[in-house]
């Protein structure tokens, strides 16, 4: 299990600073240093991967103030299935830094098609609403931490 980290980064959605809120002052509804806007913290509370669905695209992925690590799979897919406790984990161990998510490419066809989704498991990051990369393939722990290393704060 990982360790809570001591404090988090957190992109301001209004102005794109970062904010770094110490651990223990997560509930005291902190605002953007920068601009005083509220921030959410509904991201850093999650510990296991977010439902995408191409309603809630632009709310849980282009519009998070973390970076995203987004797996795209399908339930008759065995190597997503073979994948899936690695993106549990990686959900657990960089929760505050990361959002990741699931997005079902058979419910969801409008959001695979829109980013070309060919081969599964395909898994797309996003850094400040833009997509920054992507990988395909059931790949090792290893190869997601390396490339998601440049969008995660220490």
């Amino acid at each position: 299990m990982a360790a809570s980290p001591e404090s988090y980064i957190l992109r301001c959605p209004q102005c794109g600073a970062k904010n770094r809120i110490p651990a223990d002052r997560v509930n005291d509804r902190p605002k953007c240093g920068k601009c005083q806007s509220p921030l959410n913290l509904d991201s850093l509370l999650t510990d296991q991967p977010v439902l995408v669905t191409d309603k809630n695209f632009a709310d849980e992925v282009l519009s998070s103030t973390l970076p995203v690590l987004l797996d795209c799979w399908a339930e008759w897919c065995a190597p997503c299935h073979l994948v899936g406790p690695i993106v549990e984990e990686l959900a657990l161990e960089w929760k505050g830094r990361v959002k990741v998510g699931k997005l079902n490419v058979d419910e969801n066809p409008a959001t695979a098609s829109r980013f070309q989704i060919r081969s599964i498991p395909s898994f797309l990051i996003f850094d400040q609403g833009r997509l920054k990369d992507t990988l395909v393939g059931a790949l090792p722990k290893a190869q997601f931490i390396q490339r998601m290393s440049p969008y995660i704060e220490p």
